[in-house]
């Protein structure tokens, strides 16, 4: 009997998982295996908050095989060494994967390439399983990717995406041993965020069917209500591909201005990542060199960090992250914004910053969405500074959203909540701003005008 091997990296779901189907196609065994990589786990990448999200996501995706007759086979330790050690335990002759961006995916796929061919086993790496649509497949004429997103989005609504695929009814596993399942402190150090979601693909799937049923028709009028909460929260399902874009993209369609609102925010997601692999650098390097000389003020990163710089709304925000490890995309614009073009503080450490607590932070959106803000990145207007008091009162008009997070401001009512150096005498326990908005502003746009 012939056996191939699944191997999970960024897509933990039976459903519409090119890879698990591939493997099972081959009318043989299937090993579904994932690797706890010890690259990854040595790393800054697997943080508290992704370490409990991925804890769940496991043990939901070893119920959802354990449902179809197979089983989930954990292993630690270096991935090419333990993937190779299996080809051989097992004897495999295909290994399946799913394609993926970033420097480090790039690099392993290559490894494991070279090493499995020493074994006499095929490797086959599956595009748009990740992504909606492979991230090299649509391109402009003379370059590899393109750098604006209206135009890539006209194509990427023309083309086709791939067939949703239901997944293997039966499976049938061979037997080797299996580590147990971890807990998120096995994998990782320190406390997750005390709001954090739990992952998992029917976890996926019951917010999903939510979603569909009538929030997403509200979409485009209602998603940068902060205080209204009127977004998805799939983003860290599909950074876990607990779910994949694919399948929401088909299930979701286009039929009401809500839906076409949310389609394109799934499209903004497949353009980083067609930007990150034709530009892997853009990970840490300017995707367009705006040769700032930024401050170097620890005191105002640590700051924004703690969500004490006297501006509300960007409070709010940084306190959302803290609490939930995650936080409203609107907020995420506000609190990027400030940091790099009020406080003139490197994109580079506010990105590290979302990184360490963000449970959807994947390099290719959370990088590149910090260069778009910070005028570095694909941005067709990037010195314009984003003023927090107009889009307090534009995105939480009433303030709900502020008092929801600042407790030392809970007690103030209605608008003024945004503005309390306004107040006749200050919060108790709330800071005055670290900067004035509006200096900020100038001398960031000086900066910026400076002959670059």
């Amino acid at each position: 009997m012939t056996i191939a091997m699944a191997l999970f990296t960024r897509d933990l779901r039976v459903r519409d998982n090119p890879v698990l189907t591939a493997a099972h196609k081959a009318k043989g065994a299937v090993a579904p295996v994932f690797v706890l990589d010890q690259a990854i786990l040595a790393s800054s990448y697997l943080t508290p908050n992704k370490a409990a999200f991925l804890s769940s996501a496991l043990r939901e995706l070893d119920d959802e095989l354990r449902r179809i007759g197979g089983r989930l086979i954990l292993r630690r330790g270096q991935l090419v060494t333990e993937v190779v050690r299996l080809v051989r335990e097992l004897s495999v002759t295909d290994v399946h994967i799913a394609a993926d961006v970033s420097a480090y995916s790039q690099r392993r796929e290559q490894r494991l390439s070279g090493a499995l061919q020493k074994q006499g086993c095929r490797l086959t790496v599956h595009a748009a399983s990740v992504t909606a649509s492979d991230p090299g497949a649509i391109a402009p004429a003379g370059s590899d990717h393109f750098a604006v997103f209206t135009p890539y989005y006209r194509r990427w609504g023309r083309t086709a995406g791939r067939k949703v695929l239901t997944g293997p009814r039966l499976l049938t596993v061979p037997d080797t041993h299996s580590e147990a399942l971890p807990d998120a402190g096995q994998l990782c150090a320190g406390q997750p965020s005390p709001q954090l979601a739990v992952g998992g693909e029917r976890t996926a799937r019951r917010l999903l069917q939510s979603w569909l049923a009538g929030p997403v028709d509200r979409y485009d009028s209602c998603h940068d209500d902060l205080a209204a909460d009127a977004t998805s929260r799939l983003s860290p399902y599909l950074h876990f591909g607990c779910l994949s874009s694919s399948e929401v993209v088909q299930r979701t369609g286009r039929a009401t201005a809500g839906r076409e609102a949310f389609v394109r925010q799934l499209a903004w997601r497949d353009f980083h990542h067609q930007v990150l692999a034709a530009r892997p650098d853009a990970s840490q390097t300017d995707y367009r060199a705006r040769y700032d000389d930024w401050r170097r003020e620890p005191r105002l990163l640590e700051i924004w960090r703690q969500g004490r710089t006297g501006y509300p709304i960007v409070d709010a925000g940084m306190r959302q992250l803290a609490a939930e490890g995650w936080m409203h995309n609107r907020a995420r614009l506000i609190t990027a914004s400030f940091l790099a073009k009020t406080m003139y503080v490197d994109w580079r450490q506010g990105a590290d910053h979302f990184m360490s607590l963000l449970v959807d932070g994947d390099i290719a959106n959370n990088q590149l969405n910090w260069q778009w803000v910070a005028g570095t990145g694909t941005d067709t207007r990037p010195h314009r500074v984003l003023n927090p008091q107009r889009q307090a009162e534009r995105y939480d008009p009433a303030g709900d959203y502020v008092r929801r997070w600042i407790r030392e401001l809970s007690h103030i009512e209605g608008a003024k909540v945004h503005t309390p150096w306004e107040l006749e005498s200050s919060p108790a326990g709330y800071p005055s701003r670290v900067v004035d908005h509006l200096e900020g502003a100038r001398q960031f746009k000086a900066a910026r005008s400076g002959g670059h």
